[in-house]
């Protein structure tokens, strides 16, 4: 299909060659026509003729050679044509059988399917026959049910509802009186193992051990021989009280009350150190910044002195060596620090004892128990210093300063139950530390939060079902509770205490322990005639 423009083109050329030959032969003809004569005519005739003929023959050649080439030429494009539809049509082919296979599979496919269905219809088909004979079923046997449930009715003389509510109730009524039956025998056994060895450790420890407990008020007073006295200790402008209360880190109050300067600190430390440097300046008479300077110093040295000397002692006492001088130090320091009344040291001192007592006891090591006793409440030198409770101020204080037993940290920092027990010494400590604090007289409180404690534990006596009367006695110390004999059983009675109990566990605090005492009283009369 390329070739034939080339063919045409190549006719034409030699179109032009012809007529150009014929042409000079016409000129050369009329030429010498126009110069010779008739003989030179002829000649030039026949040389015309002859000059066409050779031409002619010239582009007969050239013609034929053209038209080969062109033929081959066309020849070779056939067969290039000729090999791309061979190829296109091996590729359709091949298209062709992966299509006609593709449709079979798909053909089987569908036969599987086909045959799919046909069995889910079958089993469709059982399975809506099965519901319908299942519902039939069922409305058969509700019916018997409906008509039994009537009969039953009838007989009974009660609706379907209310021997519902009847049966639920008898039910609930006996799994509440087996359950506290069983917690009651299960709390019986465990406190009749349990009880006389601890009652037998207990009494022996507090009597073997008695402590005078040395109770200081929270605020210092220093009184002064006249009223006059106060407005030297103020100084012109207030800077005499004000260099006291900056020396010192206190509050120095003074009112109208006659004869007493009130020193107010939570550090009972600093407040010792304000309340000697006053009583001084006011002996001595002279009151100015740089005395109350110098005073200030003195006293801050005797003090720093008499902790020392009261920690060494307490340490002495209850025998415990070894401790680093930042103990030593710290434990003076409780002796400026009381709870409730009762003074840390001598606090810690009694627990030292009652755990060495306790550990003895117990076939465990009664020096460590005392060392564990000792160092418990150490962290109260410092816990208004430090973020934290004084359980793990003191356990990092001391295991910063030296002390390596895990019996003693665990002690220190889990006697209040904030870290798991790791060691027997733990409850050892927290038994000690219940004794201490809840021996009659060894704390005090105010009487508002003494009231407060005894209408809190009886109201939340009252709020426990069939009770007819409360009463906190024992100082708040015991709370008796009496319920409705005709509508409580024993095994009730029994859990209505530990309700009670564990409310006054989760929502009150209070020193030592508090027992509940709950009464159930039947009254049986008769009148003889």
């Amino acid at each position: 299909m390329a070739t034939q423009p080339e063919l045409v083109e190549l006719t034409v050329v030699e179109t032009l060659i012809i007529a150009a030959a014929l042409l000079i032969g016409l000129v050369g003809g009329g030429l010498a026509i126009g110069a010779l004569t008739g003989r030179s005519l002829r000649h030039a005739k026949e040389r015309g003729e002859d000059i066409i003929r050779s031409a002619e023959v010239v582009a007969s050649d050239k013609a034929k050679d053209t038209a080969l080439k062109a033929e081959r030429a066309a020849a070779a494009h056939r067969g290039v044509v000729d090999q791309e539809v061979k190829a296109a049509l091996e590729s359709v082919r091949e298209s062709q059988t992966r299509s006609q296979r593709l449709q079979e599979t798909l053909e089987r496919k569908l036969e599987q399917i086909e045959r799919g269905e046909a069995r889910t219809r079958g089993i469709e088909e059982q399975a809506q026959a099965k519901l319908a004979a299942i519902e039939e079923d069922r409305a058969s046997l509700a019916a018997a049910n409906e008509e039994a449930s009537r009969r039953l009715e009838a007989m009974a003389g009660l609706s379907r509802d209310e021997a519902r509510a009847m049966f639920l109730d008898e039910v609930r009524t006996r799994s509440a009186r087996d359950a506290a039956a069983l917690e009651q025998r299960i709390v019986e056994e465990a406190e009749g193992r349990a009880s006389a060895r601890s009652r037998e450790i207990t009494v022996m420890a507090i009597q073997r051990y008695a402590a005078d407990v040395v109770s200081e008020s929270t605020i210092k007073t220093v009184r002064i021989a006249n009223d006059d006295m106060k407005g030297r200790v103020i100084g012109r402008e207030g800077r005499n009280i004000k260099a006291i209360e900056k020396l010192t880190g206190v509050d120095i109050l003074i009112d109208d009350t006659p004869g007493i300067i009130t020193v107010s600190c939570f550090d009972r430390v600093r407040q010792a150190i304000a309340a000697e440097t006053l009583q001084r300046l006011v002996t001595d008479g002279r009151i100015h910044p740089s005395r109350v300077e110098e005073v200030v110093e003195q006293v801050r040295k005797d003090i720093s002195q008499r902790v020392v000397q009261a920690g060494t002692e307490a340490a002495l006492e209850a025998d415990i060596r070894g401790l680093h001088p930042k103990l030593i130090e710290a434990m003076g320091r409780l002796s400026f620090r009381t709870s409730y009344g009762q003074n840390i040291l001598k606090h810690s001192l009694e627990v030292a004892f009652l755990s060495q007592l306790i550990a003895d006891q117990l076939g465990l090591d009664g020096a460590m128990a005392r060392r564990a006793g000792f160092l418990h409440d150490i962290g109260k030198a410092m816990d208004h210093e430090v973020e934290g409770g004084h359980p793990a101020i003191g356990m990092e204080f001391a295991a910063r300063h030296g002390e390596k037993s895990e019996a003693v940290l665990n002690a220190i920092g889990g006697h209040h139950s904030d870290i798991p027990t790791t060691t027997p010494y733990t409850p050892i400590v927290m038994a000690a530390d219940a004794l201490s604090g809840a021996r009659p007289g060894a704390r005090r409180e105010s009487m508002e939060a003494y009231i407060k404690r005894l209408e809190q534990l009886e109201a939340i006596a009252y709020e426990q079902p069939n009770v007819v009367e409360a009463y906190a006695v024992q100082a708040g110390r015991e709370v008796r509770v009496i319920v409705d004999a005709g509508k409580i059983d024993d095994a009730t009675t029994h859990a209505i205490a530990s309700a009670i109990a564990k409310r006054v566990e989760h929502e009150m605090t209070f020193p030592g322990e508090i027992k509940v005492s709950v009464l159930r009283e039947v009254r049986a009369e008769a009148t003889a005639r």
